[in-house]
């Protein structure tokens, strides 16, 4: 299987095609002074190599102003070195893709719907200037949607985006809907301008992430699934992610689900700046005064889909709240009747720094089990400082609460692992080392059934588990 998913991702990419035709904006009056409105002339160019059945537009060095682009079928938009894409700070000139859809519009700077063989390249960058007062609409629960992403697309096919500087968006930096064939290969991101600043949103199928850097305010890489067809087919590697919340998430939305996805070879690390969340100034529990990432891995499905077949391995994290967070929920039922399910996934060779008391967790629902899991090599080294007496086993189950590492409470049972309503679990050579006193044990295990351990060690002490 996963063979035949790798041989569809190449041919996908090789067959995205290359044009002899080109178009320098320049030369249909473009100004590249960072105040002309150059939106006509883009649009202008992109149509003109549409029309000829594929081209290039080539962007040159200098800051050109636009408003929402449409990206149409067979064009490259080239940006050359210096080369810099300024959004509009208007928010009322961008093109509303659901306009039916008060405060959640959902706007976009280059948008593209429908379309085939399309790609943004170069070495220049594209800028969202996110950070204007225009779009400080706070969070998704304040009118967030309304903010517009740099990039978003929907039902494509054949899409490439590489080299490009994708910085400052004022919502999610780039998203990639319902398409098919996408590859993003050594993009680099940099957007902390705003609320949910997340990096790479996929909810597509057939999806090679390769050679990214991504540095933002809320998830890194974010796997979505929020339509009637699951996000599948993905492969991750070699990412550098920055994050103030989740490094890699799948979730929240998560009614169709994931499958088949590798995820291998990143580097997680916290952000580079943080002047929205300060989760030290506001979560003390932390116990730290240093920026945090919340999640180094997040497997979510909370609203009917499924999670199945995957493998994250290759793993370095540090500066992480929580490293691993796995959650079986029951939200939102959208599209299917049933609940959600998660599904043979297999988390290897990780090495993880935490910071906080809230330990890994892998969870499902009364009636809802967590099934066949596997995490092996794991070196873990926590901060964390619990007495005895601090420690509450009575967790609340939140069925239908907002996934996230803090949901039960800010100190869970145990210092490593705490799994519950879980059918098939195994972990193996799993090496954990306290830096301070953490009375907590290694794992607490809660309506777990067929699980089994080997090389397990809590400061090189062999463990046994403990089951409630």
């Amino acid at each position: 299987m996963m063979r035949r998913i790798l041989i569809t991702l190449i041919v996908c990419f090789y067959i995205l095609p290359t044009f002899a035709y080109t178009v320098d904006i320049t030369t249909l009056g473009a100004k590249g002074d960072g105040i002309t409105d150059n939106t006509a002339f883009i649009q202008k160019a992109i149509d003109d190599c549409s029309a000829r059945k594929g081209g290039t537009v080539e962007i040159p060095s200098g800051h050109f102003l636009t408003r929402t682009l449409f990206l149409k079928s067979n064009v490259n938009l080239h940006l050359h070195f210096g080369a810099e894409l300024l959004g509009s700070t208007d928010l009322d000139s961008y093109h509303k893709v659901f306009p039916e859809l008060k405060g959640k519009e959902s706007p976009a700077l280059i948008f593209a719907r429908g379309v085939a063989n399309i790609a943004i390249t170069g070495s220049g960058t594209i800028n969202g200037q996110g950070a204007h007062q225009n779009f400080q609409h706070g969070n998704d629960s304040k009118g967030g949607p309304r903010r517009p992403k740099i990039i978003y697309f929907i039902g494509c096919n054949n899409v490439r985006v590489q080299d490009v500087t994708l910085r400052n968006s004022a919502y999610w930096t780039q998203d990639y809907e319902k398409c098919n064939g996408v590859i993003v290969r050594g993009v680099k991101v940099y957007s902390h301008a705003n609320w949910n600043n997340d990096g790479l949103d996929i909810d597509s199928r057939n999806v090679v992430v390769s050679d990214c850097y991504i540095d933002c305010d809320d998830d890194a890489l974010c796997l979505k699934s929020d339509t009637d067809t699951p996000c599948e087919n993905v492969t991750v590697t070699n990412c550098v992610l920055k994050s103030n919340c989740n490094a890699i998430k799948f979730g929240t939305s998560s009614y169709s689900g994931f499958k088949n996805v590798t995820i291998s070879n990143c580097t997680i690390d916290r952000a580079s700046e943080d002047h929205i969340r300060q989760w030290y100034k506001n979560y003390p529990w932390i116990g730290t005064k240093h920026k945090t990432v919340v999640a180094g891995i997040a497997l979510e499905s909370v609203d009917g889909g499924i999670i199945e077949n995957v493998s994250i391995s290759d793993i370095a994290m540090q500066g992480v709240q929580t490293p691993i967070f796995v959650r079986l929920g029951d939200r939102k039922r959208t599209f299917s009747k049933q609940m959600s399910r998660i599904n043979d996934v297999m988390i290897s060779r990780i090495i993880a720094r935490s910071e906080g008391k809230i330990a890994c967790s892998i969870t499902g629902v009364p009636g809802g089990d967590i099934k066949n899991i596997v995490i092996s090599d794991v070196i873990l080294v926590t901060d964390a400082e619990v007495a005895k007496t601090d420690i509450d086993l009575k967790v609340p189950e939140a069925i239908d609460k907002y996934p996230e590492n803090r949901m039960f409470g800010t100190i869970l049972p145990a210092s490593g692992f705490y799994v519950r309503h879980v059918n098939g679990i195994a972990f193996n050579n799993i090496k954990m080392t306290t830096t301070n006193k953490d009375e907590r044990p290694m794992f607490h295990l809660n309506d777990v059934k067929n699980f089994t351990q080997q090389g397990c060690t809590l400061n090189n002490a062999k463990v046994t588990l403990k089951k409630e």
